[in-house]
């Protein structure tokens, strides 16, 4: 006989606060490496400076949106494709270097994901998997 299957359960409407801790703590660290400008790290996490500037010290009591904690999972996806595939050099340059590849048309990989949106985010984690071989 065999056991009936468990269900499903469906990820939270909201992430947890522990989730989002744990998200913007990997993606402070992943800016700092990056040398990300300010604003351009609060425009990857869809945030207001301000409210960026809170976001990465610990303790931040906010939530985040699943769209946002989306982007922050797609970043630490990004960069650790790129740490894998590039050196250390390259793989922290690469988000902010003018690309020539089929998604960016001589843009700065950043910029096209801060104007696109997460489907751009989703784009580009998928073509850095694909450069080291993981599609």
């Amino acid at each position: 006989m065999h056991a009936a299957p468990q269900p499903i359960t469906p990820p939270p409407a909201r992430p947890t606060s522990d989730h989002a801790a744990v998200a913007l703590k990997a993606f402070g660290r992943i800016a700092e490496a990056w040398d990300l400008k300010l604003d351009d790290a609060a425009a990857l996490a869809d945030m207001s400076t301000s409210t960026w500037k809170r976001a990465r010290n610990p303790g931040f009591k906010g939530d985040l949106t699943r769209d946002q904690m989306l982007r922050l999972s797609a970043l630490v996806g990004i960069y650790k494709s790129l740490h894998l595939y590039f050196d250390e050099t390259i793989a922290d340059q690469w988000i902010t270097l003018a690309n020539t590849g089929p998604l960016f048309d001589g843009a700065r990989p950043i910029d096209t994901m801060i104007a696109d949106g997460l489907p751009q985010f989703l784009r580009v984690r998928n073509y850095v998997d694909a450069l080291r071989g993981g599609m």
